[in-house]
């Protein structure tokens, strides 16, 4: 639901679809996929893949774990969160990313903040999902800035075929 109201607020409904088939002989649906613009005009669009994780028994094993002060469980903790989100990150890479059809990376949406800061305060997590996957984690804030960024490159693209109809 937050994924979906972040989409609705800044794209453009043509933008971007739901439930989305974004790789070829796959039942695999996305949640939702941004439509970038092909190299060329045959080809069509390109998908980038957005999927929406909420670990919600690791993350409150952590939060729990913390409350407590007991610094093992607080590892383990941390441990089963950082084993669940390389989990999704590979299930999101296996599923729905495939290129050309698809961007090389696709987006994982933690739709809580603290959730989000858990997941990107581990370094080596972060980077292994990128390399390893091709995965971008994001928070409400952080895929509200990317989803800003996308909607300049449309008006800047839009303008530019606009201004060569006119000339």
């Amino acid at each position: 639901v937050r994924l979906e109201m972040l989409l609705e607020q800044v794209l453009a409904p043509e933008q971007y679809e739901a439930n989305v088939k974004t790789k070829k002989g796959s039942s695999d649906i996305v949640e939702f996929a941004i439509k970038l613009p092909g190299k060329d005009e045959e080809r069509g669009s390109v998908y980038l893949p957005i999927d929406a994780k909420f670990p919600q028994d690791a993350y409150h094993r952590l939060t729990d774990a913390y409350e407590a002060g007991d610094p093992d469980t607080i590892e383990s903790a941390t441990k089963n969160l950082d084993a669940v989100i390389r989990k999704m990150a590979r299930d999101i890479q296996e599923k729905y990313i495939d290129p050309p059809n698809t961007t090389e990376f696709g987006i994982m949406f933690l739709p809580f903040e603290g959730l989000f800061a858990e997941v990107i305060r581990r370094t080596n997590l972060m980077e292994q999902l990128q390399r390893d996957y091709g995965i971008l984690v994001t928070g409400p804030t952080t895929l509200a800035a990317i989803l800003n960024s996308l909607q300049m490159g449309f008006k800047t693209l839009a303008i530019q075929k606009r201004s060569s109809e006119v000339w």
